[in-house]
């Protein structure tokens, strides 16, 4: 026989009560604490992949899309802009996007097109140098700042580097390195998806 001293039932029940109770509390406390931890929608969009419709893009057209907080072209090229880019090599700085392959130019954007498809251009619309936003001048001929043979491409004008429609840089301008070719892969005809490659 134990000589411990019995419980009240009633108060028994209480403190389970309280304690069920407290410990709901307790982690009700502890919820937004620990769901801080995890990332906002919000920032988990901003690193999610952007799906891209080009069905309706006609030759000569580019379209701008927010992905991981940069600007990303997407530009269609017309045959004779595709044709004019194996002219450029001679006046380029990296034609063949070797120099760092792995940061700026995916292996399937290795080529003098810098994409998949000739006609679609992909490109981050960052310049590599400071990080300004080069001006598209997509139009053929004398402009501003520019050559009067100019080709077609793109202008940065905070230190005057210049870019052709493949994003690669031209020699002796102050950026570094070709315009970035962002993961990307085609989801069908119309469709990509710019920050997956997983299947290109």
């Amino acid at each position: 026989m134990s000589d411990k001293p019995s419980m009240d039932p009633d108060r028994r029940k209480w403190l389970i009560a309280t304690t069920a109770v407290g410990g709901v509390g307790g982690a009700a406390a502890l919820y937004p604490f620990v769901n801080s931890f995890e990332p906002s929608a919000r920032a988990k969009a901003a690193g999610a992949a952007v799906e891209v419709d080009i069905s309706g893009m006609k030759p000569d057209e580019m379209r701008t899309v927010e992905w991981r907080g940069k600007p990303v072209w997407v530009i269609r090229r017309t045959p004779e802009q595709v044709a004019e880019l194996a002219k450029l090599d001679g006046e380029l700085a990296d034609p063949n996007s070797l120099r760092d392959p792995a940061v700026y130019t995916p292996k399937y954007a290795q080529n003098g097109y810098r994409s998949i498809k000739p006609e679609y251009l992909v490109v981050v619309g960052i310049c590599t140098h400071l990080g300004c936003s080069p001006s598209p001048k997509i139009q053929a001929g004398p402009q501003p700042s520019l050559p009067n043979d100019w080709p077609g491409g793109f202008f940065c004008p905070c230190h005057g580097s210049t870019f052709d429609l493949a994003g690669r840089v031209y020699k002796n301008k102050p950026a570094p390195d070709n315009l970035e070719v962002p993961p990307h892969m085609y989801l069908s005809d119309t469709k990509i998806l710019i920050g997956d490659d997983k299947k290109a």
